[in-house]
């Protein structure tokens, strides 16, 4: 017990300089989104926020996470589906995700990474027959994957360009290809 007591003071010791030099950062995206469903795809414009924390290691390599709330304005529908004059459409709705970044740096103003996590999003369902209406909707767990390449335009400031797939239950998908500026405090 005492070994592993010494053993965790000693890590603490060593993360005490890299959580001084720790980053925090916030940023505003957009980009492409393409969600498929069963095979069949649609695009439209993804827009959110993202804030992140990332931590300095040896050798200009860094850890981080971040937190990222999107929506988009992806939707399909289809008219006379099931008489004339109905409307069925499908339309994304919210995206929720927490990923952890590994990366390293590039020059003295870069860092490219990849990225793996947890992601949420929501589809929802509305149907119309011209008289009646009804909506409904559900969430859909899965894991997102991506990389990426960040650019300091100032000590503050930053651009990124970031690829992210993200793979949900009943057979979704999502391609995201976005940009973002952020800031750094």
């Amino acid at each position: 017990m005492k070994k592993f007591a010494i053993a965790g003071g000693a890590l603490a010791l060593l993360a005490i300089p890299a959580a001084a030099n720790a980053q925090a950062f916030v940023q505003v995206e957009t980009g492409l989104d393409s969600v498929s469903v069963d095979g069949e795809s649609d695009e439209g414009v993804s827009y959110g926020i993202s804030a992140g924390y990332d931590m300095p290691l040896s050798g200009g390599m860094f850890v981080g996470i971040q937190g990222t709330v999107a929506d988009s304005t992806t939707k399909e529908c289809a008219s006379d589906v099931f008489g004339a004059g109905d409307k069925l459409c499908i339309k994304t709705g919210r995206d929720l995700a927490a990923v952890v970044r590994l990366g390293t740096t590039v020059g003295e103003k870069g860092k490219l990474y990849v990225l793996g996590g947890y992601t949420n999003a929501r589809i929802r369902v509305t149907y119309s027959d011209g008289v009646d209406s009804a909506s409904d909707g559900a969430n859909g767990d899965g894991f997102r994957l991506g990389a990426g390449y960040q650019y300091d335009l100032s000590e503050n400031l930053f651009l990124k360009a970031e690829y992210r797939y993200s793979n949900y239950e009943s057979d979704v998908s999502r391609h995201n290809g976005i940009v973002a500026l952020g800031v750094k405090f």
